[in-house]
């Protein structure tokens, strides 16, 4: 059991950004509402999934939308607690814990946002450990936990529950709501007991984020090689395989907001290297090097500001940017074969099968 307090957040916010891989928003804007709940309610005690018991009640909790979206729309401060309270109120009980579904952007603070408001704990625990688009792209659906019932809430008071049996079903029906809830809404959901936390969720995950900020933090401040030492602190992790993938300029963008989501590809070039081009919805799905694959889904591809190693995401993304893209190897929860059929190529309806990224060129 740890504390999250005000000092934590800039490295969790840095390590989740990278964690995003292009998704889950940039968090800069979580990050300040957390402060300010922080700030007026204290720090934030954190368990890990070991910790806690198994009888207690766990909502995932979130956002879901387009990241774009929230760069010029700004989340209601009792927006993501009314989510939350509104699962409470249909489902007769409260939640003894919080946790994310997603490690990645702002996603990562919403956990830390709604356990100081509500004055709850939260776990050190997610279901992606990145960003995903869509909300069955989780290990909690994979493994046998339900996303419903689920709360959506809007910045204007707006709450719904949906009960849906089937989760990329209720992702379909969900996404429809946030669209005309402005494409970007507060979220709490699959509601599960503790025994089935520790069986679906991945472990660490927030402990992980705050890790990678340390580390960028850290490089920089040493006038270190920031690639290196994220590669090197990586292999001891679960994550296990970091490389640099490629480094060069940002010369062709294209992206839109199309049905709830940021969807387009960048293009970065490098003389006498080629290019590489990577396809995003929300996050950064496949990168190829002159037609040939370097990394896939679910695998991490994480595109940075080659000075400063700022993790870049997909809103962020601007012609004549100078970048290095680095591939990270997910852990192996998410390489199974029920994993890979919901979150692999074939889930993002990509034609190239799963290769790990240690075994690519």
């Amino acid at each position: 059991m740890i504390e999250i307090g005000l000092d934590d957040l800039d490295d969790i916010a840095l390590g989740a950004t990278f964690l995003g891989t292009g998704g889950g928003g940039d968090p800069y804007i979580a990050s300040l509402m957390t402060r300010r709940a922080i700030a007026e309610h204290g720090p934030v005690t954190m368990l890990s999934l070991e910790e806690i018991d198994d009888n207690a009640l766990v909502f995932a909790c979130g956002n879901m939308g387009a990241p774009t979206v929230a760069i010029e729309k700004i989340m209601a401060a009792d927006q993501p607690p009314a989510a939350v309270l509104a699962l409470e109120s249909h489902l007769g009980r409260k939640a003894d814990l919080l946790m994310a579904f997603e490690a990645g952007g702002s996603n990562s603070m919403m956990p830390i946002y709604n356990a100081a408001m509500l004055g709850k704990p939260m776990v050190d625990a997610d279901g992606m450990g990145r960003a995903f688009p869509e909300m069955q792209m989780v290990t909690f659906s994979v493994y046998g936990a339900l996303g419903s019932p689920f709360a959506l809430a809007s910045e204007h008071g707006d709450t719904t529950i949906l009960d849906i049996e089937d989760d990329k079903r209720a992702e379909y029906i969900g996404r429809g709501i946030v669209i005309r809830m402005g494409a970007r809404s507060a979220k709490a959901s699959f509601p599960m007991d503790g025994r089935t936390a520790k069986r679906v969720a991945i472990p660490g995950t927030t402990s992980l984020c705050q890790a990678i900020g340390v580390n960028l933090r850290r490089s920089r401040a040493a006038n270190r090689d920031p690639f290196s030492a994220l590669i090197e602190m990586l292999s001891g992790t679960h994550y296990g395989h970091a490389k640099v993938l490629f480094r060069g300029k940002v010369t062709d963008l294209i992206r839109e907001t199309r049905d709830g989501w940021a969807i387009g590809k960048v293009v970065i070039e490098e003389q006498g290297e080629g290019t590489l081009e990577i396809e995003f919805q929300n996050e950064f799905l496949v990168a190829r090097q002159e037609g040939t694959l370097r990394a896939i889904v679910p695998d991490l591809i994480c595109i940075l500001d080659t000075e400063m190693a700022q993790p870049i995401t997909t809103e962020r993304l601007r012609y004549g940017q100078r970048v290095t893209v680095m591939a990270v190897s997910a852990p192996p929860i998410m390489r199974t074969e029920a994993a890979l059929a919901v979150f692999g190529p074939v889930g993002f309806g990509l034609e190239d099968r799963f290769v790990p990224v240690e075994e690519l060129p």
